[in-house]
């Protein structure tokens, strides 16, 4: 005997052995009803109570129907013979939920009696229409987590296609000065109004603005700001942005240049992405709440997350247009410009004679002679250090640290 889940409803089929395939009082062909050995009675009691083959027993019914038949088909494969037999409880989750009340009255009505099995189609035609009823009701489940997983697959496309040229290489100069326009035309379009006179504008925080996150600045004459427009404005900064990248691309090599505009952007596109997907989990837990006000909880996620996209939009270009200009490459890989040449100057306190090459002192202290006006200095001499435990070299014949070298310290 096997006893088994149902995650063991499947799988590897269960090899029978000739006991119990076909018992000693029937064969193969009883199971048809076409053996010539076997008498009538033994026909009938063969197939009524199919005592050969696999038999499956279960002892509750799941919820879905098709796990129930996987579990019905580990009997009868390969031509075997075999059958199943399912006990349920009115105790049972799908019963006590779905199914209890009707099939106590069926029961009362026909008379059952307490610890007898009930064997009538009603109470199994009742159990189907309970498992019918959980399989609806997970479907509308399903069918709602899908809705909303569409509205985040729509926003995981447009990233991902951002990721795919990126790390293929496709023209990330060109991806790069894109995310510049769309950063300048945010920072345009916050501190400036169409409908107001341009000397209104807040020129302060717009240059501000601009030179914090392109570190570079801009001059804009007097006598063109009463003439000035937002798409002047935007062309003006995206001219000087791109001026800018141009320089610092000439800072490094191709290659370098190249890797290091894909781990900006990746870096930072890779980060956006992970708070967002934090932000609708948190959105996503709480939209909800939104049916008390008598509104649809999956058109204001719908809403919502679009207003998040937006700004996570926004962010990236602001963020990645500020680190292409502070990011640096690993040691070594900058191209290096020739330094200038430069005379190292230390004044002096008081004004003396030049002073000689290095090289002739060097001479002269070697050779122990020594320079006008500076007196000589005796030749050093180098004598070997006597050891503690060396005999002295007084000749007593002790050793140096009981003799001599006794107030040596």
């Amino acid at each position: 005997m096997t006893i088994a889940t149902n995650m063991a409803g499947r799988g590897t089929d269960i090899k029978l052995g000739k006991s119990v395939v076909s018992c000693t009082k029937c064969c193969y062909e009883c199971l048809d009803g076409d053996c010539a050995n076997c008498s009538h009675e033994e026909k009938k009691e063969c197939l009524e109570d199919l005592p050969c083959g696999l038999y499956i027993i279960g002892t509750e019914r799941h919820e879905s129907r098709r796990i129930d038949n996987q579990l019905r088909g580990r009997s009868g494969r390969q031509g075997d013979p075999g059958s199943s037999r399912f006990y349920l409880s009115l105790e049972d989750n799908l019963m006590r939920i779905f199914g209890s009340d009707r099939v106590a009255e069926i029961m009362d009505r026909f008379g059952g009696e307490e610890q007898k099995p009930l064997t009538h189609p009603l109470v199994t035609r009742a159990i189907a229409n309970a498992q019918k009823r959980v399989e609806e009701n997970h479907f509308e489940v399903r069918k709602h987590l899908l809705e909303y997983d569409d509205v985040m697959n729509k926003q995981r496309e447009v990233i991902y296609k951002i990721r795919d040229d990126v790390l293929l290489g496709k023209d990330l100069k060109d991806r790069v000065v894109k995310f510049f326009e769309d950063a300048i035309e945010d920072m345009v379009v916050k501190h400036t109004d169409a409908k107001i006179n341009p000397e209104e504008w807040d020129w302060e925080s717009i240059k501000g603005e601009f030179n914090l996150i392109f570190l570079t600045d801009v001059t804009i004459p007097a006598e063109k700001i009463p003439k000035m427009k937002q798409e002047e404005l935007l062309d003006l900064f995206l001219e000087k942005a791109k001026e800018k990248l141009d320089w610092r691309e000439q800072e490094f090599e191709p290659e370098v240049f190249n890797e290091l505009l894909k781990f900006v952007i990746l870096g930072t596109v890779d980060g956006k992405w992970r708070d967002h997907l934090y932000s609708l989990d948190a959105l996503r837990e709480g939209i909800s709440l939104r049916a008390y006000g008598q509104k649809d909880p999956l058109i204001e996620y719908k809403h919502e997350s679009f207003k998040m996209f937006d700004e996570l939009q926004r962010d990236l270009a602001r963020d990645l247009s500020g680190l292409v200009f502070r990011a640096q490459p690993r040691p070594g890989t900058v191209r290096r410009r020739q330094p200038v040449p430069t005379r190292e100057y230390k004044p002096s306190i008081r004004p003396q004679a030049a002073p000689e090459p290095v090289g002739a002192q060097v001479a002269a202290a070697h050779a122990g002679t020594a320079r006008p006006g500076q007196k000589g200095s005796a030749p050093v001499t180098v004598t070997k250090k006597v050891g503690r435990n060396d005999p002295c070299p007084c000749g007593s014949g002790k050793k140096y640290k009981k003799c001599c070298g006794r107030n040596v310290t």
